[in-house]
C-alpha cells in the first residue's frame, strides 16, 4: 500500500477512535485493535502530528496517582473525517473501475 495513503488512513483511524469521547494512548490502541494493529511508537507519532495540525488537543489529568494524557478531537479533526467520507466515495468508484478492467 502507498505509504502516504496508509499514513492518512492511520490518522483517520486515530481521529475516529476519539471522535465520541476523549481517550488516552493505551485505550486508543485497544479500541483500534479490531481494525488495525498499531504500536505505541506509531500511535504517539500520529498523535503528535495530529496535535501539530490542530486536529486534536491534549490535556493531562491525574489517574491512579499518575499523569495521563487525554486526547480530544477538534472541529478540524471532525471536518477531516467528513472530508474522508466524501473522498472515499471517489476511491470506491476508482477501485470498481480498476477491478472491472482486471476481470476482463
Amino acid at each position: 500500500m502507498d505509504v502516504q495513503l496508509k499514513r492518512g488512513l492511520l490518522d483517520l483511524c486515530v481521529l475516529a477512535a476519539i471522535k465520541n469521547e476523549d481517550s488516552y494512548g493505551y485505550k486508543i490502541i485497544k479500541d483500534l485493535k479490531p481494525c488495525i494493529e498499531m504500536s505505541e511508537s506509531t500511535l504517539y507519532t500520529i498523535l503528535k502530528r495530529l496535535e501539530g495540525t490542530g486536529m486534536l488537543t491534549v490535556r493531562s489529568a491525574e489517574h491512579d496517582g499518575r499523569l495521563r494524557k487525554y486526547y480530544h478531537i477538534t472541529e478540524s479533526g471532525i471536518k477531516r473525517i467528513e472530508e474522508f467520507k466524501r473522498e472515499w466515495k471517489e476511491v470506491i468508484t476508482i477501485y470498481n473501475f480498476v477491478t472491472k478492467e482486471a476481470l476482463l
